[in-house]
């Protein structure tokens, strides 16, 4: 398909636009080279370039500071410090704690001080380094456990409870406590962050921005220059990646390249490079997670008392939301009778960490799935029969620590047929005899679900716009506030476009995400791209629909009850008809407008967060994986088997954009928990900041069997065409590989004894996990508090 070919109205027959595995909107050029992203966009003449010179320590204050050498570098054009911003100074997104620049105070290691404009690139970055600051540094606290004892929080911790949990796990027959340090995760985007800001009149902006989150992006430019709102336009085409780390941390730079276009007149790019990108920006949030749980001699949950602690970096940023997400996803599948689940945020000198992925339900998750590998060690039993048994059920059995009722619930059944699909029994049996006879390659499996809640949990955020065009010669021209990072969601909502107005896909451009199109958009996150503005896209489509309706049937001398549009034509009896173009022609030429705005809000939702009662999640998404591995028991080296995969997505709007997402998505939370460790050393600097020292999954590492297959079933709630979300529940199937090395591990002692494994559990980890399982074999096992030798 060309974006120039003519439009015909005897387009092959659309009848179900969606549901069809129809190819990514812009896979050709993404493949091609033709995609434009920021970086490409042709710069206006005399454009200048950004750089940013940054704190060398990570706390302490500056004591002096001489730009003059920056001056004096060739190049330079201007030079922007704290005093110099007309507007706000802090950018923080929800709470304050973000300056723009500091001239005083140092809270992480390469915190922006100054910008500088140069007439090119090299230019700018080669005159930062000759800024000359005097600091007095301090120690930094970089340990989440030293700052939880000294209750060094960004924000007040939280409680959601429901019965009386301490006392639950007292009195059960089996107790079991324990703790894990799970690591955080570099986004690693393929394109960097990178904004373009353009003067116009009136103290205007243009900003071309690589952002999640236009619509703040247009906010904290004009906070910061001091102007309205309604001077700003931010414009998004595509991203070249995001998972959440273009939601708030794209921001800064869009600000300071607008502040230094403001100042000088002229277009300023401000693009960082990797090694600038890795350093500056918020990862992962790192969790510190404890559980102290009691059941019975079945392995039954009878009570929990889960602590989740998020390492937050130096500012709140998003991480209040974060760690109550984690929270909210602290039970998984799992129904606890009695609960209570606290959550921390925990204030280091690093960046500040920000929005991936799953938004903290992984890190939540993966601590009531440590729990179900232990309860099962020590019972006895296979692990996926004690996850069965603790499963959400029936009434008595459905209800959240939340208070959230889980309703239509799929993973019992979807779990079942998983069971057996993966030939998970037969595997079983067969690893088990496999290991006995190998004394020093050990093969583990497991299969682990996913319940993750799909709505922003700040209710405000459910909401969405559209604006729809279609023009005299057929073709329609489509906007909505959702943006594109690769992940198809212009793809689904053309999809759903075509299908309610009954035309070729081929018949819709879709633009760029700009604010003065659609305004006050939320940030493309949380798994509701294609639920929010999808809905608002069709709402927009069907009021079209409408008032062409309207008119053909007054124009014809129809009812219009007999008005139907069917594949790219508009009928009114069973005989006559006209094209969709001579449609919206004859809708023109009788002055009905071919223009409308679609809105949706998410219904049911709501949660008190004083009472830690409500309803957050319009739906779960569900899904279930079995992964198995093999380790080497010498080296602690390993490698990933076997992947099955059943995943809910309801009615699959694309099943090929979502087979994507699905692998996608698993392959990305792999390499969360296994290869992809940050380090900081002790003057807390990254020291794991380019791609020689992180390693993100590569395509050997995908699994030679690597299975997915989609759930069949509409979602009960009137979502969009019955769809579920797909962008972040998949991630979280890859703790399954997590529990896989565990229970490689535990054959070692027969499986009676269940080893601690932080993340990222790389060689060194396992190979340390297996030491201390063998010891621990040889020297008597750990019991459970209460329990029988």
């Amino acid at each position: 398909m060309h974006d120039s070919a003519p439009l015909t109205d005897s387009t092959t027959n659309t009848t179900g636009a969606t549901g069809l595995p129809r190819a990514h909107e812009s896979a050709t050029k993404h493949v091609s080279g033709q995609a434009t992203y920021v970086d490409d966009i042709v710069e206006p003449r005399d454009t200048l370039y950004a750089a940013v010179g940054v704190s060398s320590i990570s706390r302490g204050h500056i004591r002096s500071l001489d730009l003059s050498g920056v001056w004096a570098s060739e190049g330079v054009v201007d030079l922007l410090e704290l005093s110099d911003i007309p507007g706000h100074t802090d950018i923080g997104p929800v709470f304050p704690g973000d300056p723009l620049l500091t001239a005083d105070e140092i809270r992480f290691v390469g915190q922006p001080i100054f910008v500088v404009a140069a007439t090119t690139e090299l230019q700018a970055r080669r005159a930062v380094q000759r800024a000359v600051i005097e600091y007095e540094a301090r120690e930094p606290l970089l340990d989440v456990t030293r700052a939880l004892q000294e209750q060094a929080f960004v924000r007040p911790s939280h409680r959601m409870q429901r019965g009386d949990a301490p006392a639950a796990v007292d009195d059960a027959p089996l107790r079991l406590d324990a703790e894990q340090h799970l690591g955080g995760q570099e986004h690693f985007y393929l394109e960097g962050q990178a904004a373009l800001a353009v003067p116009a009149e009136d103290g205007g902006m243009l900003v071309y921005s690589s952002t999640q989150h236009p619509s703040e992006v247009q906010k904290l430019v004009a906070e910061v220059l001091n102007v309205p709102v309604n001077r700003i336009t931010v414009d998004m085409r595509r991203m070249g990646g995001g998972f959440g780390g273009k939601e708030t941390q794209a921001a800064p730079w869009a600000c300071l390249a607008a502040l230094l276009a403001s100042s000088t007149g002229k277009a300023v790019k401000l693009r960082l490079p990797r090694c600038d990108d890795m350093p500056m920006t918020g990862k992962r949030h790192p969790f510190y997670n404890r559980y102290r749980i009691g059941f019975d001699l079945q392995g039954r949950l009878l009570g929990a008392q889960i602590t989740v602690t998020g390492n937050c970096g130096h500012s709140p940023d998003l991480s209040d939301a974060i760690v109550d997400r984690a929270m909210f996803h602290a039970d998984n599948a799992y129904y606890i009778p009695a609960v209570r689940i606290d959550g921390h945020r925990c204030m280091t000198h690093t960046v500040s960490h920000t929005a991936f992925r799953g938004f903290g339900g992984p890190q939540g998750m993966m601590i009531i799935e440590r729990a179900m590998d232990d309860i099962a060690r020590t019972v006895g039993r296979d692990p996926l029969d004690v996850r069965k048994l603790n499963l959400y059920g029936g009434p008595g059995r459905d209800l959240t620590p939340y208070h959230q009722q889980v309703e239509h619930n799929l993973l019992p059944e979807l779990i079942e047929q998983l069971e057996v699909s993966s030939d998970y029994r037969q595997r079983r049996n067969e690893i088990r005899e496999w290991n006995r006879s190998n004394p020093v390659l050990k093969r583990g499996l497991a299969l682990t679900p996913v319940k993750f809640g799909i709505s922003f949990t700040v209710q405000h955020l459910n909401q969405a716009g559209a604006l729809l065009h279609i023009y005299t010669d057929g073709s329609i021209q489509l906007n909505h506030g959702g943006t594109e990072m690769g992940q198809g969601l212009h793809t689904k909502v053309l999809q759903i476009v075509a299908e309610t107005l009954s035309v070729a896909p081929e018949r819709i451009q879709i633009t760029a995400t700009r604010t003065d199109k659609v305004p006050n958009t939320s940030p493309t996150a949380a798994s509701s791209g294609t639920d929010l503005n999808g809905q608002a896209a069709r709402n927009a489509a069907l009021e079209l629909k409408q008032r062409i309706a309207l008119c053909v049937a007054e124009q014809k001398g129809a009812e219009i009850g007999a008005v139907r549009f069917d594949n790219n034509r508009v009928h009114w009896s069973d005989s006559d008809s006209i094209s969709f173009t001579e449609a919206a022609e004859l809708a023109y030429l009788n002055r009905v407008s071919l223009s409308a705005t679609g809105y949706y809000r998410t219904p049911k939702i709501w949660y008190d967060r004083e009472q830690a009662k409500g309803r957050p999640f319009f739906y779960f998404a569900n899904g279930a994986a079995v992964s198995e591995v093999v380790i080497d028991t010498l080296t602690g080296e390993y490698r990933v088997l076997a992947v099955d995969i059943l995943h809910d997505v309801g009615r699959s709007l694309n099943p090929a954009v979502d087979i994507g997402q699905i692998e996608g998505g698993f392959i990305q939370g792999m390499g969360w928990l296994t290869t992809e460790e940050l380090k900081w050393n002790a003057q807390g600097q990254l020291v794991s900041n380019s791609p020689a020292n992180y390693k993100i999954p590569a395509i050997s590492d995908t699994p030679p069997r690597f299975k997915v297959e989609l759930f069949k079933r509409d979602n009960a709630e009137e979502t969009i065409y019955n769809s579920k979300a797909v962008g972040e529940p998949p991630f979280m199937l890859a703790i399954s590989v997590w529990s896989a090395l565990r229970d490689a591990i535990s054959s070692l002692a027969d499986y009676r004894i269940s080893p601690d494994l932080d993340t990222p559990a790389t060689p060194e980890r396992v190979l340390r996990a297996v030491m201390a399982t063998r010891d621990a074999s040889s020297g008597g096992l750990k019991q459970a508090d209460g329990g029988e030798p």
